[in-house]
């Protein structure tokens, strides 16, 4: 068997060679480089069984080595990059592991390649979904708001914006509600909540709220150009106004 490693930092490749050893009993091959140059240089010139590859690397990211060099063979990406890069990866790749990874976790990912390889399940990653991926990554490095900090009388809370359907101002605060319908205090105008949150997933409907559209259960046509939405968690349908209807419509198709 024969791996390339894709890797730049020398601790992290210590640590693929060690678990690569701990997990197949036949001796194994590898080649090891730290660079897009250098792995495009191995790529040509040799077949691999699969390949173990970081994303970022010294002189580029990997993604620009895969779509260059025609790459015939699995690949397990290993990367510390989390939320946008993780979603697409569970569509597109093989397999991602996410670092710092346990030795669990990279067995689980060999196993994944054992399995769609010897079933001929396994299909070439293609510029499409390399397109995808560093669009996400892109994405991720914006850095858009994770949690809020909610202040009670009994301490303080946290509230991940993943569970936020939405948002309502409230004078100078506002007040979000989760997908089972909690409330919590968020001390931010709506203004400044609305440039702090993700746009694929947050839209300002109208003045005062912003909805998270993986709660959206029922859209409705209502008077005026205006239209309803059911949110999971919220009573109350929300309304877009008719300033805001042409671009919720646009967004909700992306």
């Amino acid at each position: 068997m024969n791996i390339l490693i894709l890797e730049d930092e020398i601790p992290a490749y210590q640590k693929l060679t060690s678990n690569l050893d701990d997990f197949f009993e036949e001796p194994i091959s590898h080649d090891w480089s730290r660079t897009v140059a250098d792995g495009s240089r191995f790529l040509k010139n040799n077949k691999y069984d699969f390949i173990l590859s970081d994303i970022q690397l010294l002189d580029g990211t990997s993604f620009d080595l895969f779509n260059n060099v025609n790459v015939d063979c699995p690949i397990i990406f290993c990367s510390a990059h989390d939320e946008y890069l993780f979603q697409a990866f569970n569509t597109n790749g093989i397999a991602y592991i996410l670092k710092p990874y346990s030795q669990n976790d990279f067995k689980k990912a060999l196993e994944k390649y054992q399995s769609l390889f010897k079933q001929g399940n396994y299909s070439s990653l293609d510029k499409t979904t390399i397109n995808v991926l560093k669009s996400a990554m892109q994405e991720e490095q914006v850095q858009y708001k994770k949690r809020f900090v909610i202040k009670r009388t009994k301490g303080i809370q946290l509230l991940n914006v993943i569970d936020i359907s939405l948002i309502v101002a409230s004078g100078d605060f506002c007040v979000a509600t989760d997908s089972s319908g909690k409330t919590h205090p968020v001390l931010e105008k709506i203004g400044i909540l609305i440039a702090q949150l993700n746009p694929k997933k947050f839209f300002r409907i109208n003045r005062s709220q912003i909805i998270h559209i993986e709660y959206i259960e029922t859209i409705e046509n209502h008077f005026k150009n205006r239209l309803l939405i059911k949110l999971k968690g919220v009573k109350e349908k929300v309304m877009t106004s008719s300033a805001t209807t042409s671009e919720f419509r646009k967004w909700i198709e992306e």
